[in-house]
């Protein structure tokens, strides 16, 4: 029996990038490929804007194979990112640094405290 089922949605960090796919491993013994035909059911322009290497995504197994520890794989009609939270430019206030410099002692006694 396979470590992982079709259809079965799990986690895995993106380690390579190519023009064909995006590799991705899964643990320490599978790894897998989103072939780039199972990126979207559209055109995919650029590659390289789907992932970004070391991300961590999910990903859904197509087909799974326990003689090579190969994954293929799929983020079609999927929501594959896991943190999608992008920062806008930081601003600086009039104030800068002043609250971390007033606080900070609080905070590290805290904690210390909290140890206790």
């Amino acid at each position: 029996m396979s470590k992982y089922s079709k259809d079965e949605v799990i986690e895995g960090c993106v380690t390579g990038i190519e023009s064909y796919g995006i590799f991705v491993t899964l643990d320490e013994y599978y790894s897998g490929l989103i072939h780039i035909s199972e990126i979207s059911d559209g055109f995919v322009r650029d590659i390289n804007k789907v992932a970004d290497i070391g991300e961590t995504i999910r990903v859904r197994v197509i087909e799974s194979d326990d003689d090579t520890f190969h994954v293929k794989l799929s983020i079609k009609n999927l929501n594959y990112r896991i943190n999608k939270r992008k920062l806008g430019k930081i601003e600086e206030t009039e104030h800068g640094f002043d609250n971390l410099a007033l606080n900070l002692p609080k905070w590290i006694e805290q904690k210390e405290n909290e140890k206790k």
